[in-house]
C-alpha cells in the first residue's frame, strides 16, 4: 500500500519545452579574401567532422599528446570537476531516497521512579520497560509529486555536472594545445632573434674595423649598434615570453614536464591545413555536439522540475509513522507471546497561512527558470559566435599566413639587393639597416600569423564540440 501511494504521486512540474534557438539557421557567409583564387579558396583537403575527429587524430605531434594525456590525469581543474560529478550524484542518490519508506529497527530500555504520593497506594514505585519495534517515521505519500520533483531536479544537476565535465574535458585539451603551440612560436621567434643578433653583432665589429680605419663614420657605427642592441633586447624580451608560455603549459598538464631530447618539429603549413580542415555543419547541430549547452539545458530541467515541487507545497502533505515490534517489562520477555506491540499514525498538514511563503518560493522557482532560459539561450549564442569567429579566421588566415610570407621573402631579397649595391658603392649603410630591420619584423610576423592560424584552428575544433575521445 505504501509503495502504491508513492508511486501514484503525479508531477505538478510544467511540461518541459525546448527554447528555440536564438541565432540563425546558418553561420554567416563570409566575402573572398582579398586576392584569393578559387584554387586557394577551396584548399584545406577533405574536410571531417570535429565530434568524430578525437584529439589523437587532431593533434599528431608526438610530444603534444603526451602532454595532453598528462594533463587529462593530473589537471586539477578538470579534477575539481570530476569531484563535482561525485557531489552531484550523491545530493540526488540522497534526494531519490525520500521517494521510498525507510525502515528502521530499534531497541530501547527505560526506566522511571515514581513518587508515593502519586501512586495509588502511596509507595514509591520503579519502573521498567523493554522495547523493540520495527517501523517506518514520517515517509511522505508522494500524491502531489513533491518529492518527485526534488528528485527529478537533482538528476538533471547531476547530469549538468556530467555535461560540464566533459566541456571542461574539451577546454582542457584546446587550452594545452594552444599553450603548446605558443611555447614553440616563442621559441620560433627567439631563435630568430639570437641568429639577426648574432649576424648584427659582426656587421657591427665590421664597421667599428671601419671606423678605426677611417673608412666608416660613426654614425654608421652608432646605427649597427642601436640595431644590435634592438635584436639583443627582442631576444631578451621573447626568451621571458617562452619562459612564461612555459609555466602556463605546466600549470595545465598539472606536473612538471620532463625535458624531451631534440627540439620540438615546426608546424608546418600542409598540418595547419589539415587541422583547419573541419565541417562546421549547421548552427542546430551544436544543440548535440557542445556539452556546455547541454550542461546548460540540463540546469533548465532542474529549474523546471522545482517550479513543481514549489507548486506542490500548496496542497496537503500526508506524512505516515508506523511500527510494530514487542514490550516488556523484562528484557527476557520481550518476545514471548502477548508482548506484541503496533501503533500506526497517518498526519495530513494542509497549509492555511504561512505569511506568503509558498507563493514567494513559487515566485522564485518561475524567476530561476527565467534566468536558466537566458542563460540555456546565452549558451547557444556563445557557442554560435565562437564558431563562426572561427570559421572567419580559417576564411582569412590561410591568405594572410601566405601574404606574410611573401612579405617576408621580399624584404629577404630587398635585403640581398641593398647589400650588393652597398658593396658596390651605390647605397648607403642606412638603406642597409633599414632593411634589416624591416626583413626582422616580417619574419616576427610571419610566426605570429602562423601562430594565430594554427590556434584558431583548435579553437574552430573546441567550438564545434571535438576533443572527447
Amino acid at each position: 500500500m505504501l509503495l502504491a501511494g508513492a508511486m501514484s504521486g503525479c508531477s505538478m512540474a510544467p511540461a518541459y519545452q525546448r527554447p528555440a534557438a536564438p541565432v540563425a539557421d546558418n553561420f554567416p557567409a563570409l566575402p573572398p579574401a582579398v586576392g584569393a583564387t578559387a584554387d586557394s579558396a577551396a584548399a584545406g583537403g577533405t574536410q571531417r567532422s570535429a565530434t568524430d575527429t578525437g584529439w589523437r587524430a587532431f593533434f599528431p605531434d608526438g610530444r603534444l599528446q603526451q602532454l595532453i594525456e598528462a594533463a587529462l590525469e593530473n589537471n586539477r581543474d578538470l579534477r575539481i570537476a570530476a569531484l563535482r560529478i561525485e557531489e552531484a550524484r550523491g545530493a540526488y542518490r540522497i534526494q531519490r531516497a525520500d521517494r521510498l519508506p525507510t525502515l528502521n529497527a530499534s531497541l530501547s530500555e527505560s526506566r522511571g521512579r515514581t513518587p508515593g504520593f502519586a501512586t495509588p497506594t502511596g509507595q514509591p514505585q520503579t519502573g521498567e520497560r523493554f522495547d523493540a519495534s520495527l517501523g517506518i517515521s514520517a515517509f511522505e505519500l508522494d500524491f502531489f509529486g513533491r518529492v518527485k520533483s526534488l528528485s527529478d531536479s537533482a538528476l538533471a544537476s547531476y547530469l549538468a555536472t556530467e555535461e560540464a565535465k566533459q566541456a571542461a574535458q574539451i577546454s582542457l585539451v584546446a587550452e594545452v594545445a594552444k599553450a603548446y603551440y605558443t611555447e614553440r612560436a616563442f621559441a620560433e621567434q627567439q631563435a630568430l632573434a639570437e641568429s639577426t643578433y648574432d649576424a648584427r653583432k659582426r656587421t657591427f665589429d665590421l664597421t667599428r674595423q671601419r671606423v678605426e680605419a677611417g673608412a666608416s663614420s660613426r654614425l654608421d657605427l652608432r646605427s649597427n649598434e642601436q640595431q644590435m642592441e634592438t635584436a639583443r633586447a627582442a631576444a631578451l624580451a621573447l626568451a621571458r615570453q617562452r619562459a612564461q608560455a612555459a609555466n602556463a603549459l605546466t600549470l595545465l598538464v598539472g606536473q612538471a614536464r620532463p625535458a624531451a631530447p631534440g627540439a620540438p618539429p615546426a608546424l608546418d603549413d600542409a598540418q595547419a591545413d589539415a587541422m583547419s580542415a573541419l565541417t562546421a555543419g549547421l548552427p542546430s547541430d551544436l544543440l548535440a555536439n557542445r556539452p556546455d549547452i547541454r550542461a546548460a539545458e540540463q540546469r533548465l530541467k532542474a529549474a523546471n522540475a522545482n517550479i513543481g515541487a514549489a507548486r506542490a507545497a500548496f496542497f496537503p502533505r500526508i506524512t505516515l509513522t508506523t511500527s510494530v515490534g514487542s514490550a516488556s517489562r523484562d528484557f527476557s520477555g520481550l518476545f514471548e507471546s502477548g508482548s506484541g506491540t503496533w501503533s500506526f499514525a497517518p498526519q495530513l498538514v494542509l497549509p492555511i497561512f504561512d505569511t506568503g511563503r509558498n507563493m514567494a518560493n513559487l515566485d522564485v522557482s518561475h524567476a530561476r527558470k527565467s534566468i536558466a532560459v537566458a542563460d540555456y539561450e546565452k549558451t547557444i549564442q556563445s557557442a554560435f559566435r565562437e564558431v563562426a569567429d572561427a570559421l572567419a579566421a580559417r576564411s582569412y588566415l590561410g591568405e594572410q599566413v601566405a601574404a606574410q610570407r611573401a612579405v617576408q621573402e621580399a624584404q629577404a631579397e630587398r635585403l640581398r639587393l641593398l647589400q650588393l649595391r652597398f658593396e658596390n658603392g651605390v647605397a648607403s649603410s642606412l638603406d642597409v639597416l633599414d632593411a634589416q630591420r624591416e626583413l626582422f619584423t616580417a619574419e616576427q610576423a610571419l610566426v605570429q600569423a602562423r601562430l594565430l592560424r594554427t590556434t584558431s584552428a583548435i579553437d574552430l575544433y573546441r567550438a564545434l564540440g571535438g576533443g572527447l575521445k
